[in-house]
């Protein structure tokens, strides 16, 4: 019997186009595209849940409304110095491509472990538990859901849509688009009925009362806020099919970033036009308990309409992410099961491995630490990325940089991401801890299993063992590469 990784190659999808270039990217995508896909991949569940941790850490409106604009404005600058790296290093792959070329193989392992086994299938299981707290709460609405079957809800909205996406890209791709929409209905709609509250006087809440000067408590509300602007990124992972990316690139960061600031503000806005500040940290669903006070019969509406988008939500990060587990496979950073395409063309094998450590975050029920593991994570390496553009200044002054930023602003981005990561270490050692070992993690599994003078060479009996039977369980086999 022949192995399995020997089966015939797989039929392409007759709905996708051959590729004459050997699955070399196209550049398709239009400035249009690529403001959509920042958009669409910043705007998740963040400002339905966020609201809450800001105020909470804040202590008063109008400082959490500072704190948005202000995470809003990090992360412009931030990806204005992503523009200079996506132009100079024009890879798939992103920071993981830059930090590659900059500080090596461990570096870059590093920050694809921290992606892959914590950012990704974190940022999940939290979007996944804000759809289910969305969906029950009107059958609950004196009280919170129950834990346990808001974990139930999030699994099985998890594992759908694995189904989903083992099944087929293109319906993967289909529910992306329509339940996109949904969002940006549910925001449009909350923003409407806050300026009309507006115009009717309602603005009592916005005060500084109560304000902290606690700086780890200030450094703890960005965790909340920048959560909320996780994605601007997103494009720089796809820079090869973005078309003439020297002039695309920076302006679709400016137009998505500056976008998604003032829709997060003015949504922050309309939900204290009429809800207090007790009353939004006494709610696990903000935004339906706005619509409850607003909407009468119609507040059934919005938890709706954002249940939809979380679960959008959901389907793309296990969309790329899955994505991001078959690249690193292919540059033999992971499992060699995770390159294995099934029958369908889908990479169920990496989609199998996003929702299986997804479900296992799910055991956490404190969201809050959730969204600070993902912070810690995300910031100490995104800060990382933005280090390689002072290092590849001293160390390859040769390379061609089509886009040039002035070393003032990659400095402040660092000097920030410092005291992001640090200072809430003071406030909130255990959940650092956490992050920390997690992070560690990534050098026993490089040195025993990666790197050539140390890795344990009986372990691929194992490996391959475990390959073969991935094969057989999700018909898969290696694709053909050039």
């Amino acid at each position: 019997m022949s192995k399995p990784e020997d089966t015939d190659t797989l039929k392409s999808d007759p709905e996708q186009p051959e590729n004459k270039d050997g699955g070399a990217l196209e550049a398709k995508m239009s400035l249009l595209n690529g403001c959509t896909v920042i958009v669409g991949s910043i705007i998740g569940s963040g400002i339905f849940v966020s609201p809450t941790g800001v105020l909470k850490y804040t202590g008063s409106v109008n400082a959490s409304l500072l704190v948005w604009i202000a995470s809003g404005i990090f992360s412009m600058v931030g990806a204005y110095c992503y523009a200079e790296l996506g132009t100079m290093i024009r890879q798939s792959g992103a920071d993981y491509a830059y930090i590659m070329q900059t500080f090596g193989p461990f570096a870059a392992f590093i920050r694809l472990w921290i992606e892959c086994m914590i950012v990704r299938p974190c940022s999940q299981a939290i979007v996944a538990l804000t759809f289910s707290t969305y969906v029950l709460k009107p059958i609950f609405p004196e009280c919170d859901p129950p834990e346990d079957a808001t974990r139930l809800l999030a699994a099985c909205c998890i594992l759908l849509l694995t189904f989903v996406n083992c099944w087929s890209v293109r319906a993967a791709t289909r529910v992306q688009d329509w339940f996109t929409y949904a969002k940006l209905v549910a925001l449009f709609i909350i923003i409407i009925a806050g300026v009309y509250q507006l115009c009717r006087g309602q603005v009592q809440h916005f005060t500084f009362e109560g304000t902290t000067s606690d700086v780890t408590s200030i450094a703890l509300s960005f965790y909340s806020g920048l959560f909320a602007y996780n994605g601007w990124n997103y494009l720089n992972f796809i820079i090869e099919e973005l078309k003439d990316p020297v002039r695309n690139l920076p302006r679709a960061i400016a137009i998505s970033c500056a976008l998604v600031t003032v829709v997060y503000t003015f949504t922050n806005v309309a939900f204290y036009t009429t809800l207090s500040p007790a009353e939004v940290l006494g709610s696990a669903a903000v935004a339906v308990t706005f619509a409850e006070r607003l909407f009468g019969v119609f507040a059934l509406c919005i938890p709706l309409f954002v249940a939809a988008s979380t679960f959008g939500a959901v389907n793309g990060i296990l969309l790329t992410s899955s994505r991001l587990f078959f690249a690193g496979a292919a540059q033999g950073q992971m499992p060699e099961m995770l390159t294995m395409v099934s029958a369908r063309a889908t990479p169920a094998a990496a989609v199998l491995a996003v929702a299986l450590l997804s479900l296992l975050y799910l055991t956490v029920s404190d969201i809050y630490a959730l969204i600070n593991y993902v912070g810690f994570a995300t910031w100490l390496s995104i800060g990382a990325a933005v280090l390689c553009i002072p290092v590849l200044r001293y160390t390859k002054p040769e390379l061609e940089r089509p886009i040039k930023v002035n070393l003032f602003f990659p400095i402040i981005y660092i000097i920030c991401t410092i005291l992001v990561v640090a200072v809430p270490a003071l406030a909130s050692p255990a959940e650092t801890g956490v992050g920390c070992l997690m992070i560690l993690t990534a050098v026993p599994i490089y040195l025993l299993l990666l790197e050539p003078r140390t890795r344990i060479g009986s372990l691929g009996v194992i490996t391959d063992g475990a390959t073969h039977l991935v094969q057989k369980l999700t018909l898969s086999v290696r694709p053909k590469m050039k």
